[in-house]
């Protein structure tokens, strides 16, 4: 009986897995692992994505908000004290829409009297601002001394204009026909294309600020051409050998916030998205919005809606959501990615 018993409980003992089993389900687990993985990164670039576009809906609508307290909007920069707020040309648009999205704690450190690096502006240009901040860019080259990052950039335009001034009159190039430029403070009447049908925001990239080293995506080259229109500006652009130091124009992209200035908050619809940026001085500018995004940028229209672009969109549709006046007909329904 006990020879019996002791077959029986070897019967029914439970069985291991064996060697080759044990590697099929190692494998199996591997593969599966590796089909999740790209869908988890997928979903939180998706999240990253959705935040960057709240953020940027913040600010077109604390533009309308500030629009709705002087009946105009607010100029990128100004060379007057039309605003009433202080004679420094240098402060960005970013700094005069902060009380507008409840940041007003970090406007009162911001001094319009003096320009953006006067040391009485150290404690705001230092200072972070989250909604300024798109969470897909890692923003990893800047400097700690260069101050806070910003990675949305108001609308110029389609005209390659940046200085105008008595020294520097350019009267070949006609005036910005953006939203957002220098002494603009525009009246929404004069956005006769429709505050749904022009943007106000869209995304940059930080650089690498350093000019030793030549970083396409974010830097603003020096073709070192003397041009007049937006085709002149795009043609030249894309012909300059980027591999060649001497071409650098600028690389500090991004930083800080408080400067205003074409490669820290104020961008162009003279090249489409993800494509090259470049200056030409004296007065001249094309600078381009990109993303971390795959292959689209995200865009806050005056009204305060956003929108998603493909990085292939039609150049010349692409050129009229840029201007405020050009009579052009879009219908962004069509253009979505």
């Amino acid at each position: 009986m006990l020879q019996i018993s002791n077959r029986a409980e070897r019967m029914q003992a439970p069985k291991g897995f064996t060697l080759v089993e044990l590697l099929v389900v190692i494998a199996i687990i591997g593969i599966l692992v590796g089909l999740l993985l790209p869908a988890v990164q997928a979903a939180r670039e998706a999240a990253r994505r959705m935040q960057c576009s709240n953020n940027m809906r913040q600010i077109s609508l604390a533009a309308m908000n500030y629009e709705s307290a002087y009946k105009r909007l607010p100029a990128s920069r100004i060379s007057q004290t039309a605003d009433r707020l202080g004679p420094a040309s240098s402060i960005s648009v970013h700094a005069r829409l902060l009380p507008f999205m409840e940041a007003s704690q970090i406007y009162s450190l911001v001094n319009f009297g003096a320009e953006w690096n006067d040391p009485r502006n150290d404690a705001a240009r230092l200072t972070s601002v989250p909604t300024f901040r798109c969470p897909s860019d890692p923003a990893s080259m800047i400097p700690g001394t260069a101050g806070g990052a910003n990675n949305y950039y108001v609308n110029s335009g389609t005209i390659p204009l940046w200085n105008r001034t008595i020294a520097n009159p350019i009267p070949q190039v006609p005036d910005c026909n953006g939203v957002f430029f220098r002494d603009s403070f525009l009246k929404l009447a004069s956005i006769t294309d429709g505050l749904s049908n022009t943007a106000a925001v869209c995304e940059r990239l930080t650089g690498d600020f350093s000019n030793t080293r030549s970083t396409p995506k974010t830097d603003t080259y020096n073709p070192g051409t003397n041009i007049l229109t937006a085709d002149e500006a795009l043609r030249d652009c894309n012909a300059v050998n980027v591999e060649d130091l001497s071409r650098q124009g600028f690389s500090d992209i991004g930083a800080p916030w408080i400067r205003g200035y074409h490669s820290t908050t104020e961008y162009y619809h003279i090249n489409i998205p993800h494509g090259r940026s470049c200056m030409f001085p004296p007065g001249r500018i094309m600078t381009t919005a990109n993303s971390q995004h795959a292959n689209l940028v995200n865009m806050a229209l005056v009204d305060g809606s956003t929108q998603s672009l493909s990085a292939n969109i039609d150049l010349v549709i692409y050129r009229a959501l840029g201007t405020r006046n050009g009579g052009e007909i879009v219908n962004l329904s069509e253009i979505a990615p």
